[in-house]
């Protein structure tokens, strides 16, 4: 009897452990979590986003509109992170985190701006859409670039130290 009581508990502790491996098993994210990083100068500058894919999809004009500020990654904020103080479209900005957004135009440039917050872009949602100029009043700075030129399948951020020289 007592060798049978020990033998369900063992049995007991075996399937209760084996259904614990299989609810912590987890697939693949749709847009995985990526980071790049790089030191240019005397700066450490950091960009953490999650990566989505698009599966043959139009992006921009269709699934993200243009003239409305995207979260520009997936999943979460875009977050880039500069370990001292730097200079980013003519402004000061401190060390510190900052969220990215982009505002696509269908023609010319795209708008970047640095979120002082660091919040998400949706906390700026407002009757249902974004509040173009409350993320406008938090900006740390916005600037405008010429968007990437082709296509790529998956979202992807770069760093460049190019000369590695500090600018003044």
């Amino acid at each position: 009897m007592k060798n049978t009581k020990h033998l369900l508990l063992a049995f007991a502790l075996f399937i209760t452990s084996t259904f614990g491996a299989f609810a912590q098993l987890q697939t693949p994210a749709a847009s995985p979590a990526a980071s790049v990083s790089q030191v240019v100068g005397f700066t450490k500058i950091s960009i953490d986003y999650s990566s989505p894919a698009v599966k043959g999809r139009k992006i921009f004009g269709e699934i993200e509109k243009y003239g409305v500020t995207w979260r520009a990654g997936a999943n979460a904020q875009t977050i880039i992170e500069f370990s001292t103080p730097v200079s980013v479209g003519g402004k000061n900005l401190r060390a510190g985190k900052y969220s990215i957004f982009m505002t696509p135009a269908q023609s010319g440039e795209w708008t970047v701006h640095l979120n002082s917050k660091a919040a998400s872009v949706f906390a700026y949602m407002k009757d249902g859409a974004i509040d173009e100029e409350a993320i406008a009043a938090d900006d740390a700075v916005s600037f405008k670039v010429a968007p990437a030129a082709g296509n790529t399948e998956r979202l992807q951020y770069h760093i460049s130290a190019e000369n590695n020289k500090v600018l003044k």
